[in-house]
Formats: structure tokens, C-alpha cells, sequence
């Protein structure tokens, strides 16, 4: 009540106010009125003369030439048209452009939902939205440390690895987080890779168990297991269109494309590979041991290793390879294990996991190619640049791409990361015919010395 008391006065000084004005409106008026009369009565062009009674016209009121007015008010008619039509057409240009908007901000307002001011501009990190579980909470971080702060790492809290591009993933995260914790995973590989090879690497950790094989048996001792095919019992096979080793290696016969299709038959082609060199193409491995001193390559890593023969031939000239692999419709990173050898489950995406400097030679076949977005793999050759030691060497084997671009994009790209050329090899690819212009090189790169 006291409040409506005192907003009285004002409502009654606003209420006089409006009066006042509406009285001097109507008083302009009047005088608009009164002048306009005058000038009409008053004019050259007023001509007043009484007719008789019965006439049918009393007053004329010539108003100057007919034929004139008619084309002055024709030109208007048609001025007023165009502009009708402008307007019209701008009419439709705004009302797109406030459909536009009005999304633009129906999204912003969906993104920023529940959100406030200070949230909007912190940590990606803590940006998840409410909905998640408290296992992706959990996962994500961040931790306080139980010592509190520390001077290396310049805060008192830590974050788990997570891939970024999880957060753009977010139901797919969830999902990925859905477990009970302490049982057993979902055997949900084949979707794992996929939100890996999305960009969400690494995964977070998961607090389940992977399901074990049944029957499992103690593995082949090495050296056997190099060129010895693994019982089925060691892997689980749920995620895999072969549900044997037997069918993994008869795959090479069937129709269609897989993935490295041949690789599991030990005893075919994976048995020869780079133990001859036929001075194109195809280099051999006790070749290009033999460009560094004896013994100074020891260690080195296989991008994109397939099953692991390379790493098994490197293993028999003491020689510890660690290999990549994804598991395409195949257990290629359990196979390369059961042969005694070390394989990590990365995609080509995944800045190399080794210190600048330490490796003696780095390794790809076909996995290095056109496929590749040329500003990615300019990153990942420069990410291999930095791993190898100075002398080290960056084999580049059977890289794939079109005859146009070779000396357009790929020869310049190595060129300006740095490598220098010690053998250069390059051939047309002609099983699909010459007029699509495919070619395959062969390169070893030595990083500089200084």
C-alpha cells in the first residue's frame, strides 16, 4: 500500500502531462485546417462562378492543365509500384534474415541452457553437460592432489588424459561410461574405436574388467611365436565378423575388401616381406640396416603395423620395434601380442607416445597416404621427425597417391619438415588401369646430424 500511495502523484502529474499534449495537438490541427482553406480559396487557380439553379455542376475547380496531371500522376502511380515491389522484396530479405536469427539464437540459447556467466567462460572441461553420470564426471577430473600443490605441474589439481574431441561426443561418452563398476565390461569394441578414430583419444579408463577368454592357454614361447599362428581360445571374438583364426586367414580368398586382408596368413606373403630388395619400390630390411653403423639401430616404432611382421623381422636382427594397430573387423593389436611382440592400440591421429630424440628408426606402410588431410599429415611428419634421434631414419614405404600430386604437395611437404634423401623410389600403381594416374613411391630419410 505505501508503495501504490506514493506512485500516485506521479501517475496523476504523467496523466495531466498526456492531456496537455493531446489539447496542443488538436489546436495544430485547427490552424493546418484553417491555413489550408485559405490557400485553397485564395489561389490564382480557384475560379467560383454561380451556376442556375438545376445546373448540374455549382462549383468548377480547374486546377490547371488535365493532360499534365494525368502523366504526373501516371509517372507516380508507377514510381509507387516500384517502390511497393521494393519494399515487398525487402519485406522477404528481412524475414529471412529473422528466421536466421531467430535458429542462430534458438542454438546459442540450447548450447548455453542453465549455464551462468562465469561457467560460460571457464574450463571445456567442466562444460559437460548436467545430465552425465557420475562415472564421466569422475573420469574427466579434475583431482586435487593429496599433497596439495606442486611446484612441477604449477597447480594443486591434475586432469586424466582425455581426447578432446569427447566432449563433442558427449552421448557417445556416456555410453562409452555406462558399466557396473568392479563387474565386467560391455564388450563394446568395434564402438570404442569408433569414438577413437572420432577424435576422442585417448579414451578415459574405465573401473570394469574386460571379459577374459574361455579356456584361455599360455601363449607360444618366443622365438616360436614369431611365426606361429595363436589358439583361438586366446581372444575374445564377440566384436569380429570371423570368429576364427582359420577364417581370418582364409579371408584372403574371399571377395571384397578387409583390411589388411592377408596379413594373418603367416605362411603367404607376410612370410617374405622385406626380406628382398628388388632396387625399386620395395627396399629390404638388411639394406637399410646397412646404411648405419652396425648395431646403432635398436629400437624403433611401426605405424600402422598390420599384424606385426615387420616388427617380427626387425625382432630376429635384435631389433625391438613397438607396432600400432587398430583392429578393423580383426584382432590385429591380440595377434601382434600372442607373437611375443608389443603393439599399442593408437590411430594415426595420436601425437607419437615417445620422447624427441630417443627412437633409431620410425616405419609406415600404405597407412602414410593420400587419405590423409595434407595439414594432418604435415603434423604427423614433423611429429616423426621429432621422435628420431639425429641420424635416425623415417622409412616411407609404398605411399600412395595420384600422379599430380607427388611433386606438387608430397615432395615439397618432406622437404620443408627436413629429412634428408638417401634413396628415392617411384612407380605407377597399375592394376586399375594408366588413365587414373595412381602412383606408389618408396623413400628412406635420414633426420640431419646438426
Amino acid at each position: 500500500m505505501v508503495n501504490g500511495v506514493e506512485d500516485y502523484p506521479k501517475k496523476h502529474v504523467h496523466q495531466q502531462q498526456l492531456h496537455t499534449k493531446y489539447k496542443l495537438k488538436m489546436f495544430v490541427l485547427v490552424i493546418l485546417t484553417n491555413l489550408l482553406t485559405m490557400y485553397i480559396f485564395t489561389s490564382p487557380s480557384f475560379n467560383w462562378k454561380p451556376f442556375p439553379l438545376g445546373s448540374k455542376n455549382h462549383i468548377s475547380l480547374p486546377l490547371g492543365d488535365s493532360t499534365t496531371l494525368l502523366d504526373e500522376l501516371s509517372a507516380t502511380k508507377e514510381q509507387l509500384a516500384i517502390s511497393h515491389s521494393l519494399i515487398a522484396e525487402f519485406h522477404k530479405k528481412l524475414n529471412s534474415t529473422n528466421l536466421f536469427v531467430e535458429a542462430l539464437l534458438t542454438e546459442l540459447r540450447s548450447r548455453h541452457e542453465g549455464l551462468t556467466e562465469k561457467e560460460k567462460g571457464s574450463d571445456p572441461m567442466k562444460l559437460l553437460n548436467a545430465a552425465m553420470s557420475d562415472e564421466v564426471m569422475l573420469v574427466v577430473g579434475p583431482h586435487k592432489l593429496p599433497l596439495g600443490y606442486s611446484p612441477r605441474m604449477g597447480s594443486d589439481e591434475v586432469y586424466p588424459p582425455v581426447g578432446g574431441a569427447c566432449l563433442r561426443y558427449q552421448e557417445e561418452l556416456a555410453q562409452y561410461m555406462t558399466y557396473e563398476v568392479g563387474r565386467e565390461c560391455p564388450v563394446d569394441d568395434v564402438f570404442a574405436q569408433r569414438l577413437m578414430l572420432k577424435g576422442c583419444e585417448p579414451l578415459p579408463r574405465r573401473r570394469c574388467h574386460p571379459k577374459s577368454p574361455a579356456n584361455y592357454v599360455e601363449p607360444t614361447p618366443f622365438p616360436k611365436s614369431l611365426w606361429t599362428t595363436p589358439p583361438d581360445t586366446s581372444i575374445i571374438w564377440d566384436p569380429y565378423t570371423c570368429k576364427s583364426y582359420k577364417c581370418l586367414i582364409e579371408r584372403r580368398k574371399a571377395p571384397g575388401y578387409f583390411d589388411c586382408k592377408d596379413c594373418f596368413d603367416l605362411e603367404g606373403r607376410e612370410k617374405s616381406r622385406w626380406l628382398l630388395d628388388n632396387g625399386g619400390l620395395d627396399y629390404g630390411i638388411d639394406e637399410v640396416l646397412k646404411t648405419r653403423p652396425q648395431g646403432t639401430i635398436r629400437i624403433g616404432f611401426d605405424i600402422g603395423g598390420g599384424s606385426g611382421t615387420f616388427a617380427a623381422r626387425m625382432k630376429e636382427r635384435n631389433v625391438t620395434i613397438i607396432t600400432s594397430s587398430m583392429n578393423l573387423d580383426g584382432p590385429f593389436n591380440s595377434f601382434i601380442a600372442s607373437r611375443g611382440l608389443i603393439s599399442i592400440h593408437v590411430s594415426v591421429s595420436q601425437r607419437l607416445p615417445f620422447f624427441e630424440n630417443t627412437l633409431d628408426i620410425v616405419h609406415s606402410m600404405h597407412v602414410l597416404s593420400n587419405w590423409i588431410p595434407d595439414a594432418m599429415l604435415e603434423f604427423t611428419l614433423y611429429d616423426i621427425y621429432r621422435v628420431l634421434r639425429p641420424g635416425g631414419l623415417f622409412w616411407l614405404d609404398r605411399f600412395f597417391c595420384l600422379g599430380s600430386q607427388l611433386n606438387q604437395t608430397y615432395v615439397p611437404m618432406l622437404d620443408r619438415v627436413g629429412f634428408r634423401n638417401l634413396r628415392w623410389n617411384a612407380g605407377m600403381k597399375l592394376d586399375r588401369g594408366i588413365d587414373k594416374n595412381e602412383w606408389y613411391f618408396s623413400a628412406l630419410l635420414e633426420k640431419p646430424m646438426t
